[in-house]
């Protein structure tokens, strides 16, 4: 039990214990916020403090001081304030601004708790993402593309229909205020997504895997493709053109190199190379005659800025020829990079 007798000496010295500083604090308070305190404690520690209480008389001022300032540096420390739920905020907001403007202020605030669900739509492909919002109403689908990234939404916005992009983008450029509705309609798209997505199959890319496979394979794979054009010419073609993408020409050796040089004329090497891997344009140049590599560079620096869909047509006409060369057995195609030993 603390000891009363020196409680004023104690201040001054700064030794009251809790129990004498937590008595203090409730005689300064007033008797109904003591008692709302009281009915939080223990049995024990009730008794314990209204002891103390009871025996306190003629507190110097020091005391008082030294217990306040305590309790507010714990206080300041061990807040037990927490953020506020929406239902606390729904009656309060209500209380101070009226039940239309209150719900307005939530709509901004719960808006945002949006964000970390379409958060987790970034992991779904595009493509899936545009086929599940494509017959929804243009204005739900603005509002959807308004809360993600602008690189997936321009995404999104390329795998949706031609005919109804320009809509999607007019509604979204006159998004100024979601309205609790459409809100909570968007709430609703965005969690049946994120349910397909959940139970959304893996994706394989079997195409590239075919071409990556059949670049491997020893023996004659030229039969084996045609054995499997028989049975779809459509995907065949498709694995082809896997096969021959344009970075395996910065692996190809410089007899190979040269000869699809020749073939391909200057102006077209121009474009294909923009914005190119440096690997592949400095394989190329170095395959050209010095004179040959200092003309190309000018002509590109010329050439300027390009549509990257004329570079990729580009590109695709450079390994059509390539494949042809290859296929007329003019040159011997690296179609993988070898693994190589010191």
């Amino acid at each position: 039990m603390a000891d009363l007798t020196h409680l004023n000496d104690d201040a001054a010295d700064g030794l009251l214990s809790p129990v004498e500083q937590a008595a203090i604090v409730l005689l300064s308070i007033g008797e109904e916020p003591a008692a709302a305190v009281l009915r939080c404690l223990s049995r024990e520690e009730l008794l314990e403090v209204t002891q103390v209480m009871s025996r306190m008389s003629g507190i110097k001022v020091e005391s008082v001081k030294l217990a306040m300032q305590t309790f507010f540096d714990d206080y300041r420390q061990q807040s037990g304030v927490h953020g506020a739920s929406r239902s606390y905020l729904k009656r309060s907001l209500d209380l101070a601004l009226g039940g239309d403007i209150a719900n307005t202020v939530l709509n901004n605030i719960y808006g945002d708790e949006l964000r970390p669900k379409m958060a987790r739509l970034q992991w779904a492909s595009a493509k899936w993402l545009a086929d599940y919002i494509a017959n929804e109403h243009v204005r739900m689908q603005a509002v959807f593309l308004a809360f993600l990234p602008p690189t997936l939404a321009g995404q999104i916005l390329d795998a949706l229909p031609l005919e109804g992009r320009d809509l999607v983008l007019l509604n979204l450029a006159r998004l100024d205020e979601i309205d609790r509705d459409l809100l909570a309609e968007l709430d609703e798209l965005v969690n049946r997504c994120l349910s397909s997505f959940d139970m959304q199959s893996t994706s394989v890319e079997g195409v590239r895997q075919v071409a990556e496979i059949l670049n491997r394979l020893p023996g004659n794979r030229a039969q084996i493709v045609e054995l499997l054009r028989a049975h779809d010419p459509e995907v065949v073609e498709q694995i082809e053109l896997s096969m021959y993408d344009f970075l395996i020409l910065s692996t190809q050796t410089e007899v190979t190199l040269t000869r699809i040089i020749e073939e391909v004329p200057l102006e077209q090497w121009a474009i294909a190379l923009k914005g190119a891997e440096l690997s592949i344009r400095d394989a190329v140049l170095r395959t050209m005659p010095k004179r040959q590599a200092q003309a190309f560079e000018d002509m590109m620096r010329r050439a300027g800025p390009v549509p990257l869909s004329r570079i990729e047509s580009t590109r695709q006409e450079i390994m059509a020829t390539v494949k042809a060369l290859a296929d007329a057995g003019e040159v011997e195609v690296q179609l993988f990079a070898e693994t190589v030993v010191e």
